[in-house]
This record gives structure tokens, sequence and C-alpha cells, in this order.
């Protein structure tokens, strides 16, 4: 290969640049979509990115947990027309793979589906009932202090 020079190109440096009349001119993004890299295994980054991320698992409530959390359940029943604003923590299983989240909501629980075996908040939020971990709020304080 031959090494060339700067004045090997002295002819053609100052000439203006050339704009076809035939063909728009590419845009930036365009150009430099040009150049970049090769997936060549579609939907490889997303599969391991999946597998990263991680999920909790389901606690199980022991009989006392599950005892002092059908309690609240009917205590809440019984107050749903003053509106109370609870804390409810639940479990939220993962479509993905397995296992889940735990996810804490705070509101007014407009509606305790009996049938449906779910709470009903009011912003629209469907709590499945076998889900739930936790249930506070100032309507339990009573039931808090006797615990104690």
């Amino acid at each position: 290969m031959v090494a060339r020079k700067i004045e090997d190109y002295q002819d053609i440096l100052d000439l203006p640049h050339h704009v076809s009349e035939h063909r728009t001119h590419m845009s930036m993004t365009d150009r430099a979509a040009q150049f970049s890299p090769f997936a060549a295994l579609t939907g490889y980054d997303a599969a391991v990115k999946e597998t990263e991320r991680l999920t909790d698992q389901r606690l199980e409530l022991d009989e006392s947990e599950q005892q002092k959390l059908s309690e609240r359940l009917n205590l809440l029943r019984s107050h749903l027309n003053d509106s109370p604003i609870v804390e409810i923590t639940y479990f939220v299983p993962d479509e993905q793979k397995s296992g889940g989240e735990y996810t804490t909501v705070t509101g007014v629980v407009k509606k305790l589906d009996e049938f449906q075996r779910t709470l009903i908040m009011m912003d629209g939020t469907i709590i499945p009932v076998e889900e739930i971990a936790e249930l506070n709020g100032a309507l339990f304080r009573s039931m808090d202090e006797s615990f104690a």
C-alpha cells in the first residue's frame, strides 16, 4: 500500500461540498443509524435483563398472623361506611417468573367483595384478600394496643 501525502489531494481540498440534485440529504440520525451495532441475537438483551430482575417470594403467614389479619378485615368490613384510611401491604405475583413483589397502598376501601374475595379501593385498585400481608391504620390502633 502506498502512503499518500496531503499534497496528493491538494487539487480537491478546496472544492465545494457536493449536493445531489436527485437525492435528499440524509439526516444525522439516519446517517448515525448506519453505523449502529448489529444485533445478531434479537431479544437477547431483554432476556438477560429479565433474568437479572429479582423477585420476592410470598411469605406464608403463621396462624396468629392470619387470625390478626382476619380480625382486622372484620373490623374494616364493619366500618366501611366511615371511609377509614388504611394502609395495605399485599403480594403481587410476577407475570414473567416465579415470585413477585410486595406493594403497599394507602387509601380508602370502597368495597369488600365477599364473592370475589377482593378489596376494591376508591382509586380502583383491586387487592385479592388472600394476598394481603398487613393491614394498618388509625382504625386498628385499639387492636394494636390490646396486642401490646
